[in-house]
């Protein structure tokens, strides 16, 4: 057990050092990320020096409870799942273009728009997909209009990660913090849609201050039309992603588990979609791509923190941390812990690792949980090691050609991210 801390910090100090310096490795023709195999060496490491029992860890990776991993995985994915497929059938490039083309041709409206578009989006969808979908249209529309992309960028990146907050579904951590605190989809929304749009709010004004010089440049602005090609297809997603939010929210009342919920969605989305390609004699390779496009890679990452959380657990040690946040002014407390902490270890270990702190509380146990959720959140854009959303941006865009560092991430992050979250927590400390 004295392994314990070493083993978790040098993961977790790998995993950070693995997103900065060799985010990839090569293996012939095809890469993979490192930060999940950093994550499961350490796992194995813990397993292999008797850090965590393993008859205690395989009842939690198996157990009927809502902090089963298994289930937030089935969850997630189901749900990035649906979120994808509108992807692929062109919805969400569609769904800009439509807004930006109303826009006009002014920047500042532009600008406007663009952010609310996100923001709408990101609600029923995530910030991951959002952010990996609009970057690319972002680039290629700021490239043909001959105007600086940056504003564009960052306000689509913080519109997505703060707007991730409305519903339970709309952020990894999320759905972890959430639902090991047994907090249902309703339950969730009523108490989170205040401090959510207070954040974007805030959000939306510090982005127009830093970036207003910019926007009163001209530039030759217009804005491509893009089309639906396979209307029937967008129609049978935007049914499921609608139903499969609208019974997420009713499920529980019912005793139907949110997990199983996603996953019968996604198995009828299949099954819709084979037989409206199979009717016009397609092969449905739409389903193969959505499917490749997963992020399956947190799999064993989220196994792996789970390995290492759960020994910090059984040794003693996330109660020495919860001991240390106390009780009072929990709403504070554990807002700005997370916050920094999503900085230094990640946002989802830090989910994983707060999920057990959180354990001994009990009548501040909806204060901690939810004031961990924006800091999981909105510590997104602090800086680029906050979230892996952050992390697939920046490689997004050093592929597109533009180009902002760590300092100049920190620098937008801290302007932003800082009154964004006291703006947050206030309003959550007076809804609580």
């Amino acid at each position: 057990m004295a392994l314990v801390l070493p083993i978790g910090l040098l993961t977790c100090g790998a995993i950070i050092l693995s997103v900065l310096l060799f985010p990839r490795l090569k293996i012939g023709q095809k890469s993979i990320d490192t930060y999940w195999l950093v994550a499961v060496i350490g796992a194995a490491l813990m397993l292999a020096f008797g850090g965590i029992d393993r008859v205690r860890l395989l009842e939690g990776i198996v157990s009927d409870s809502a902090i089963n991993p298994l289930k937030i995985l089935t969850l997630f994915l189901s749900m990035t799942a649906l979120s994808i497929f509108l992807d692929e059938v062109g919805f969400f490039r569609y769904a800009a273009s439509k807004a930006l083309r109303h826009a006009g041709k002014g920047q500042m409206r532009i600008f406007a728009v663009l952010y609310l578009t996100v923001s709408v989006l990101t609600v029923f969808t995530s910030n991951d997909i959002i952010v990996l979908t609009f970057t690319p249209f972002i680039c290629y529309f700021c490239r043909n209009a001959g105007i600086r992309p940056l504003p564009y960028l960052v306000a689509e990146f913080i519109a997505a990660n703060t707007m991730s907050m409305t519903l339970i579904i709309g952020n990894p951590t999320n759905i972890y913090i959430a639902t090991s605190a047994g907090v249902d989809f309703l339950g969730y929304i009523q108490t989170m849609i205040l401090p959510t749009l207070a954040a974007s709010a805030v959000a939306f004004l510090m982005l127009w201050a830093i970036f207003r010089s910019s926007l009163k440049e001209k530039g030759q602005v217009q804005i491509e039309k893009v089309g639906i090609d396979n209307r029937g297809l967008l129609v049978i997603g935007i049914v499921h992603l609608l139903l499969s939010t609208l019974l997420l929210a009713v499920g529980p009342y019912f005793g139907i588990e949110m997990w199983f919920v996603s996953l019968v969605f996604v198995f009828s989305l299949v099954a819709c979609v084979s037989l409206d390609e199979a009717r016009h004699h397609h092969l449905p390779r739409i389903i193969g791509r959505t499917l490749k496009r997963l992020p399956w890679q947190l799999v064993p990452f989220v196994l792996s923190m789970f390995v290492i959380v759960g020994a910090f657990s059984q040794s003693g040690l996330t109660s020495g941390i919860s001991d240390a946040l106390g009780t009072e002014n929990t709403v504070w407390r554990y807002g700005l812990a997370s916050f920094l902490s999503a900085n230094i270890i990640n946002n989802i270990p830090m989910s994983v690792l707060f999920c057990s702190v959180m354990e001994p509380l009990s009548a501040n146990l909806d204060k901690a949980v939810y004031a961990t959720v924006i800091g999981s959140n909105l510590g997104a854009y602090l800086t680029p090691i906050g979230a892996l959303a952050g992390i697939m941006w920046c490689s997004l865009l050093k592929d597109q050609g533009v180009r902002l560092d760590f300092i100049h991430f920190a620098r937008y992050g801290v302007m932003v991210s800082l009154p964004t979250i006291l703006s947050a927590l206030l309003v959550l400390d007076l809804v609580l």
